[in-house]
């Protein structure tokens, strides 16, 4: 007689998994909500000032993914340590995560900043606004190694059970953006409230003033997070030595470097893609960035669960346990795919009203509402997809991630939007298209891997009892 799927080890799996991801879904969703305020805060300076914010945000995504694969390569090394009950290997492999940190820190300070300049440039950014969209992106960028800190050790304490703290410290920081945007971004001006006059001292810098708050409040982030990870019980990098340690580093890269190559090729993926959407004209640009903003809230349950994924991923092959693996399986894939069904039924209904949150012209609400609406039904698609590449990437299998990611990324995205925009003359819904193509060729990819079992590396073994 089979068992009900919430019932005994699958119930307190599902417990496990939601203590794991909610955390991470909650810092992601203020993330987000942060993102929402910039943009609406920043679109009352104008379209300029909206298009020299976005126009930079697919070099945001190229740097960021590219760090965090450094993370997801500890945390499939401190996962699998401590499900194989080895905490002093963890807290090694800590130490050479501070390591790696102030290197990949200091370099990625050096490339952003140098590049500044050239940035909006090779971005095809208007020329009008060339100067302001770098003066914008030379701030954001100054506090790189804190940033590289945030996102490397939030990805040890994720590996250790805690995504509570991270979750805690994104809340901090996001509260010091939203302070520092009201004071950085408009000048000293009087409001009624309550029928009382107030006055509110503002510096008035306009976009480099939303920079400058980011910048802050990342720095602030990174130290408390650094401090956070010495004094954890667990994981501590304390007096663990900082020479590089090939014992750790090598297994750590053989996880990092390829989903580094892999993020990097789909960031840079993300950049071309963008650009090919500025050279569509203002409105396209502002349409595809507000529309970009607002489906990134959606997408939460997809990456918050991908975490938790794999973290558990990471102790079950740690642990050696396949029945644990396949328990793990059963219960994130349906739980998922429910998730991004709601979520991209909330998409298609609330698109036009929140297009015009972010603007007050018809022509980009209009557009944006359009390409939402067609993303939003790809969803449980791309919910599937995630999770399988999540446990794919916790247990150290990277190649096929990897492949998948580049091969989707530009044979069908850019090559496709290429030719839509570039050859045929057509407009932003014909590359959003080739984006919704991109997404469930990933899905047909990785369902074909759940199939024939090549997502687990112990499915070849006997279930421990």
């Amino acid at each position: 007689m089979k068992k009900k799927l919430l019932s005994g080890p699958n119930w307190e799996m599902l417990c496990v998994i939601v203590a794991l991801a909610w955390p991470t879904m909650l810092e992601q969703m203020m993330q987000t909500a942060v993102q929402y305020i910039d943009t609406a805060m920043v679109g009352t300076l104008g379209t300029y000032a909206t298009a020299a914010v976005g126009a930079t945000g697919t070099v945001n995504w190229l740097v960021t993914d590219t760090l965090s694969a450094v993370g997801i390569g500890f945390l499939a090394y401190i996962s699998r340590a401590q499900g194989a009950g080895e905490n002093d290997r963890a807290r090694r492999a800590s130490g050479q995560a501070v390591t790696m940190v102030l290197f990949t820190g200091i370099l990625t300070t050096v490339l952003t900043l140098g590049l500044s300049g050239q940035i909006p440039i090779w971005m095809q950014v208007p020329e009008a606004i060339q100067e302001l969209t770098s003066r914008y992106f030379f701030v954001l960028y100054l506090p790189m190694l804190p940033r590289t800190a945030s996102i490397v050790f939030g990805t040890v304490l994720r590996a250790a059970g805690d995504t509570k703290t991270p979750m805690k410290i994104g809340l901090l920081v996001n509260l010091i953006n939203i302070i520092l945007n009201i004071l950085f971004i408009y000048p000293t001006r009087t409001v009624e409230l309550f029928g009382t006059t107030l006055t509110i001292y503002g510096a008035g810098w306009g976009v480099v003033g939303a920079a400058a708050a980011s910048a802050i409040a990342f720095t602030v982030g990174g130290i408390c997070i650094t401090l956070v990870l010495y004094k954890h019980p667990t994981v501590s990098p304390k007096h663990q030595p900082l020479r590089p340690d090939k014992s750790i580093l090598r297994p750590c890269m053989a996880v990092t470097i390829p989903n580094m190559m892999q993020r990097f090729a789909t960031s840079l993926g993300f950049v071309a893609f963008a650009t090919m959407i500025n050279a569509l004209g203002e409105v396209a640009a502002a349409a595809h960035t507000i529309a970009n903003t607002v489906e990134s809230a959606f997408y939460i349950p997809g990456h918050g669960m991908e975490i938790a994924a794999a973290t558990l991923a990471g102790n079950a092959y740690g642990a050696n346990d396949n029945k644990r693996m396949k328990h793990l399986a059963r219960i994130l894939l349906p739980l998922e795919i429910g998730l991004m069904m709601v979520s991209g039924a909330a998409l298609f209904m609330l698109a036009p009203i929140l297009m015009g949150v972010f603007s007050s012209s018809p022509e980009v609400i209009v557009l944006g509402t359009t390409v939402l609406r067609m993303v939003a039904v790809s969803e449980p698609f791309f919910g599937f997809y995630i999770i399988v590449q999540g446990v794919m990437l916790g247990v150290g299998k990277t190649r096929q991630p990897f492949l998948y990611g580049v091969a989707g990324m530009w044979l069908v995205r850019i090559l496709g939007t290429f030719i839509c925009t570039r050859i045929f003359g057509l407009g932003l819904i014909s590359a959003w298209a080739c984006m919704i193509c991109h997404n469930m060729l990933m899905f047909v990819l990785y369902l074909r891997c759940y199939i024939n079992g090549s997502w687990n590396p112990l499915h070849a073994r006997p279930e421990l009892e």
